[in-house]
């Protein structure tokens, strides 16, 4: 990545990616929270699989737990290019494990590994972020890429209260494998707020205006001479040596000094004089993201900005390069850039890619950084490729050009004749909707018709039909026909067609849909944030 810097936002397979175009040693922090079947029974992830199963059409990491042929053919690849304790153990887990889901896991993650090592700097760090399902064999394979002595810390984050079902403990946490790259690691040092409780019993002592303080001894370990305290010449206990002298004057001066009963002196430090307590590797203090939370965009594995901003802060410095190879919908991303860190985005979803547009835009307005987006269309030969190549990524890329998000499941189902949807308000109480549907192969009149049928059972205001192709006359004048919605509180002022025809290469060059924009809610927006302003809980 020479030139001058730009952050960016790669669509595509993060292994194909961090190949073709990330160097060795360019990255500072790295966050993974890869996709695991965690809720699966966790048997069902040892059983036996024939290794036949066909790649699935529909190409996500969520695949990443079925052994199929392509994990075989990856496998094969760790064989043949990875370094010998690599190998060693990944076929010891095979042989162990069997040709599972579990198996096809540790298989698709050891090849990214591997290449995620190999981009981060010497004095770089890395975070795995799972549940206690992998984590233990997530361990031995981080121990095998950047060996056992990089290993830092286990972090257990409490996500969740007590649930789960009765026949076990119930499990409310995740795991962070934190390794480093190098000996030499960026760290910087993390505190929070002493509880109320250590405080009563640590810093019993209070001066006439109110400032809390604990007596500590004030020698260390080592022989040293002896000090003046006032008008006191003391010796300091055996083995011991006193702070120099010029502290001693001055916490003297400043009434810091008291003797004991037996005349050896200590020294107050004061509550505010610390930078809080040290944080350890049990994280409790950091809930997930609850129902109501103002940070929420609805994406099923959101994490809490609070855990990223600690991660952040702790491995990295203000111009540093954080790279999230499974994005989803950008918490880090948009941590790091709230921090004034460079960042790398990678997921292999357009709908994660166009949350994570939207989630910077809506965030930071006028302080975004310069970014760009690589790997989506930008020409109509480029769309027509992604069309054929993967029919559903091209839906939903073709519905982030306009600002709507995928109705229902985000994969391939029963077809209820609405792929997106946006909704808007008229008022501060009524919603409206509009229904899209994307076309990514040859296109008729019948389907214009069939739209408007569409529109007259989900009582939407306005269809969109979105085209690779040209459209027909017929199609045109269907569409035509079928007149204009006007907004009744602005009724004789606005009008907007109730069914429009766009194609991708109209969108492409900047025409736009025609809907009410009052207040559209296509997507929960995020809350505007200023930089370094994103976190208002104290962390050190």
């Amino acid at each position: 990545m020479p030139g001058e810097w730009k952050n960016k936002l790669f669509y595509g397979d993060n292994l194909n990616i961090l190949r073709d175009y990330l160097q060795d040693d360019s990255v500072d922090l790295i966050y993974l929270d890869p996709p695991f079947n965690s809720k699966a029974t966790y048997n069902v992830l040892f059983a036996e699989k024939n290794g036949t199963a066909p790649v699935s059409q529909v190409k996500a990491f969520e695949d990443f737990w079925h052994w199929d042929l392509e994990v075989e053919a990856t496998f094969k690849d760790i064989v043949t290019k990875c370094p010998t304790k690599v190998v060693d153990l990944i076929t010891t887990l095979r042989a162990f494990l069997g040709q599972n889901d579990m198996m096809a896991y540790l298989t698709m993650m050891t090849i990214r590994l591997v290449e995620l090592r190999r981009v981060l700097k010497p004095t770089g760090s890395i975070y795995l972020h799972c549940d206690p399902t992998a984590s233990h064999y997530l361990k031995i394979v981080m121990d095998a890429i950047f060996g056992p002595q990089k290993y830092r810390n286990e972090i257990i984050w409490k996500r969740s209260a007590s649930h789960g079902g009765s026949t076990g403990f119930h499990d409310v946490h995740d795991v962070l494998l934190y390794y480093s790259k190098g000996s030499d690691v960026t760290w910087n040092p993390m505190y929070q707020d002493y509880d109320e409780e250590y405080i009563k019993s640590h810093y019993t002592g209070v001066d006439l205006d109110g400032r809390r303080y604990q007596l500590v001894a004030a020698h260390g370990q080592g022989q040293g001479p002896a000090r003046r305290f006032g008008d006191r010449l003391i010796e300091p206990p055996a083995g011991r040596h006193w702070m120099d002298q010029t502290t001693i004057d001055r916490w003297t001066t400043e009434g810091r000094i008291v003797f004991t009963k037996s005349g050896m002196p200590r020294y107050k430090r004061y509550i505010d004089d610390t930078p809080g307590q040290p944080i350890t590797n049990m994280w409790n203090d950091l809930p997930p993201i609850n129902s109501q939370a103002k940070e929420r965009l609805g994406y099923p594995t959101q994490k809490p900005e609070t855990l990223l901003e600690r991660i952040i802060k702790a491995s990295s410095n203000p111009g540093d390069i954080v790279l999230d190879p499974f994005c989803g919908c950008g918490t880090a991303i948009a941590v790091a850039e709230a921090l004034q860190r460079k960042w790398v985005g990678i997921d292999i979803t357009h709908l994660a890619i166009a949350l994570i547009k939207y989630r910077l835009e809506d965030s930071f307005q006028e302080g975004l950084s310069q970014y760009e987006i690589i790997g989506v269309p930008t020409d109509l030969k480029s769309a027509e490729a992604l069309a054929l190549q993967d029919p559903y990524q091209f839906q939903w890329w073709a519905l982030s050009l306009i600002e709507a998000r995928p109705a229902g499941e985000q994969k391939k189902g029963a077809d209820s004749g609405i792929d997106g949807v946006i909704y808007f308000f008229e008022d501060s109480e009524t919603t409206k909707k509009v229904v899209v549907q994307v076309k990514g192969g040859h296109v008729a009149v019948s389907q214009v018709r069939d739209l408007k049928g569409v529109m007259e059972r989900e009582k939407a205001e306005i269809g969109v039909f979105i085209a690779l192709e040209e459209p027909t006359k017929p199609m045109k004048v269907e569409a035509a026909a079928t007149g204009f919605y006007e907004p009744p509180v602005y009724k004789g002022k606005y009008k907007y067609p109730r069914l429009q025809i766009l194609t991708i290469e109209e969108l492409l060059n900047g025409k736009q849909l025609e809907i009410p924009r009052f207040h559209i809610d296509t997507f929960k927006k995020a809350e505007p944030k200023s930089k370094q302003g994103i976190i208002k809980q104290q962390l050190f």
